[in-house]
């Protein structure tokens, strides 16, 4: 091992992120806090082991103990921003009338919306239990009042929620996003706002930029030329913003390296260029060490500008190391540079590693350096002299692999997060994103720049040349037969192992790097052989999802919302359109109940769903009960429906948020975990009688009593998982 180590030196630094976001990870995955001081006494423990246990010099017990240290300060860092964080969350639904300031204010044209953040509250009726300190609202774009700014004090009626947990298991959860942004409430204006004061500075800038983009540019174009320039995704709609997603495109739609490279390299260029025509500079040579300073505070404006995301500000201080590498004579593109912008990352922001932005940032740019300083990569795509049909030829090939290589890496996180994967997207980008560098993005800086003078209009109209080639190439690839892969959740174990796998042949040099190809493939195999949930039911047991024989997703109810039949059909590893439930030969429904019957294997399995809040007979309710083996419903269930296997009504659900079932293995997946303590769980928990605040006591956590659910199960059944 001391050999191996020796000969992996120099790659031993790159591992220090990895151990910090492993203890990260591990606070997200442990349930509670007996679990976190464990595994923080653990990792103290083998730390000391390790200085104890080794000789003199020994790299393996400084790789151990260093490694164990990082691992606790991740897991401990997290956990401090998450106690720094908590906030008062709403208690349950209400309506209510309140004055606040407007923190921060974001436009999205293409849904006809405004979405306001507010803090600084005042309840001007009843105070809601666990009355939040801040919320954010969705107002209706005419209903929004002229003057309407940051810093300005509104009065508004609303009705406003709880920050919504995920809806089924594997969705995404924005409890958890909320919790660490500090908002206790979402919901929407009812009528028009009230300004009360004024703001105290006008409009922001980047507003005030993004406006003048989308005039000039109409609809999704807009859209798109203003997320380049000012980060904000709000004029792009929905179909396109889908269009990009199936065809691999998105991450052009999110600012990170692609754009601050495209700033940075066009700012060095200008700048050296206009430098040179100084005689005594182009003498001292300065000139470059001056136009890296030119590009590093372009770089910062660019990242305040597009609103300091963190695939921005990883970008951003990704682009000054290079800077800094290149003024001082050194080596600019390395790991070493990746693994810097993720302890900076890590350190400061913590939770964004549960995110899929984080991930997919750091999984494209690791791979493209792994593999550009893989030493046959680098023999096969090195300059030499050759006729430019060859290099032509070279040229592509690499853009080709290097796409290639950045969709396998990209794919488990995207099936992971958003269940679904590109095929083509490797072919998308090697026209996509060269469009996007070196045309779109310097015929609106050139835009922008005429602007000042009025005479912006031709630039404008060549951008939007190039951004409806954009947009046709997003929606031809989309629309390409098998272009997106839909498959259900992916189990957590089997990401790690992906991610670890992918982590281990990234990072070493050696041979022993190749060991990570086993944990690859063990995880994707684990994810394909998961078969999709046969089941979904949401937490608020409104909506069921059933997966049909043919692979595609029938509804309970009529008029369930895109979100509901989009979330649903996601998880249910279908990317087909969702069918109604009643229109199947297998379900009996009326306007109140709906029956279906599933056969599984050897055995056909009766599912009663209620479909309407009217109530239905007792005697008919009960027997139909008794003659089903799961009932769903979304208010509680007389205590005598008893149903031959699972009831899952307002009480039960209420207990175990939404459900994912299999019927051929009998798991039964939820979205709340027995003992899980995270504090958006607990903030989301009711409101026990006679208390009123959101401080929770072990013994006061409700936890889920499988006994009050299930019967017995059928003959030759047996569960594999009953949380």
């Amino acid at each position: 091992m001391e050999s191996w180590l020796e000969a992996e030196r120099d790659q031993l630094p790159l591992w220090l992120p990895v151990a910090l976001g492993g203890g990260v990870a591990a606070w997200f995955v442990l349930p509670n806090s007996s679990a976190w001081h464990a595994a923080l006494l653990g990792a103290a423990a083998l730390a000391l082991l390790a200085l104890a246990a080794s000789s003199a010099g020994s790299r393996a017990a400084r790789v151990a103990a260093i490694g164990s240290i990082a691992f606790a300060v991740g897991l401990a860092l997290v956990w401090l921003q998450a106690e720094t964080a908590a906030a008062p969350v709403l208690a349950r639904p209400a309506i209510a009338t309140f004055s606040g300031r407007v923190e921060a204010m974001n436009a999205l044209p293409a849904r006809g919306l405004v979405r306001l953040r507010l803090g600084d509250l005042e309840w001007l009726d009843r105070r809601p239990p666990r009355a939040p300190l801040q919320v954010r609202v969705n107002v209706a774009e005419e209903d929004v009042p002229a003057g309407l700014l940051p810093g300005t004090r509104i009065s508004l009626r609303a009705r406003l929620m709880p920050p919504p947990p995920p809806a089924v298991p594997g969705a995404y959860d924005f409890a958890r996003v909320a919790w660490f942004s500090g908002i206790g409430a979402t919901g929407r204006a009812l009528g028009p706002p009230e300004i009360l004061s004024g703001a105290v500075a006008g409009e922001p800038f980047r507003a005030r930029l993004s406006r003048h983009i989308q005039h000039n540019l109409e609809g999704s174009a807009g859209g798109i030329a203003a997320a380049l320039a000012t980060g904000d995704t709000g004029g792009i709609e929905e179909p396109d913003q889908e269009a990009m997603r199936r065809s691999g495109l998105a991450h052009l739609l999110s600012v990170s390296g692609l754009h601050i490279t495209a700033v940075v390299g066009l700012t060095m260029l200008l700048a050296a260029r206009l430098l040179a025509l100084n005689m005594r500079l182009a003498l001292t040579g300065r000139v470059p060490l001056i136009a890296a300073a030119t590009a590093a505070v372009t770089a910062l404006g660019y990242t305040w500008l597009t609103g300091s995301e963190v695939p921005t500000i990883r970008s951003c201080i990704a682009a000054l190391l290079v800077l800094a590498a290149m003024a001082m004579g050194r080596e600019a593109l390395t790991l070493r540079l990746v693994a810097t912008g993720a302890l900076v990352v890590l350190l400061l922001w913590p939770e964004s590693l549960a995110g899929p932005s984080f991930q997919l940032s750091f999984a494209a740019v690791t791979a493209i350096i792994a593999l550009a300083e893989h030493p046959a990569v680098r023999r096969w795509f090195a300059p030499r002299e050759e006729s430019w049909g060859r290099r032509l030829l070279r040229n592509g090939g690499s853009l080709l692999l290097t796409g290639a290589i950045v969709e396998v890496a990209l794919m488990p996180i995207a099936v992971f997060h958003f269940h679904k994967a590109g095929i083509y997207g490797a072919l998308a980008n090697i026209v996509a994103i060269p469009l996007t560098t070196f045309v779109v993005m310097p015929l609106e800086a050139l835009a922008l720049l005429f602007d000042t003078t009025g005479l912006g209009a031709p630039f404008w109209w060549l951008t939007g040349q190039g951004l409806s080639l954009l947009l046709w190439i997003a929606r031809t690839t989309a629309a390409a037969p098998g272009a997106v892969a839909a498959l259900p959740a992916m189990p957590a174990g089997a990401f790690a192992l992906m991610v670890g796998g992918g982590l281990w042949l990234a990072l070493w040099r050696t041979r022993w790097r190749r060991i990570g190809l086993i944990p690859v493939a063990v995880g994707a195999l684990w994810a394909l052989a998961t078969p999709p949930p046969d089941l979904l039911v949401t937490g608020d047991g409104r909506h069921l999802g059933v997966r049909l024989a043919d692979g595609r997703v029938a509804l309970l109810r009529d008029r369930a919302g895109d979100y509901a039949r989009d979330m649903l059909a996601e998880n249910g590893g279908s990317d087909a359109e969702p069918v109604l439930l009643s229109d199947q030969g297998a379900a009996r429904c009326s306007r109140d109940l709906c029956r279906v019957d599933l056969p599984v294997g050897d055995r056909t399995w009766r599912v009663l769903a209620t479909r309407s809040a009217y109530l239905v007979p007792v005697g008919a309710l009960i027997q139909a009960c008794r003659n089903a083996d799961i009932v769903v419903s979304e208010r509680r269930l007389p205590r005598r429906c008893t149903p031959r296997w699972l009831r899952l009504d307002r009480e039960m659900l209420a207990r175990t948020g939404g459900v994912a079932i299999s019927l051929s293995t009998g798991r039964v997946d939820t979205v709340i975990r027995p003992g899980d303590a995270h504090p958006w769980v607990l903030a989301g928990m009711p409101i026990l009688p006679g208390r009123s605040t959101n401080r929770w006591r072990k013994d006061e956590q409700p936890t889920f009593r499988p006994e009050k659910a299930f019967s017995p199960l059928p003959a030759g059944l047996r569960p594999a998982n009953q949380e």
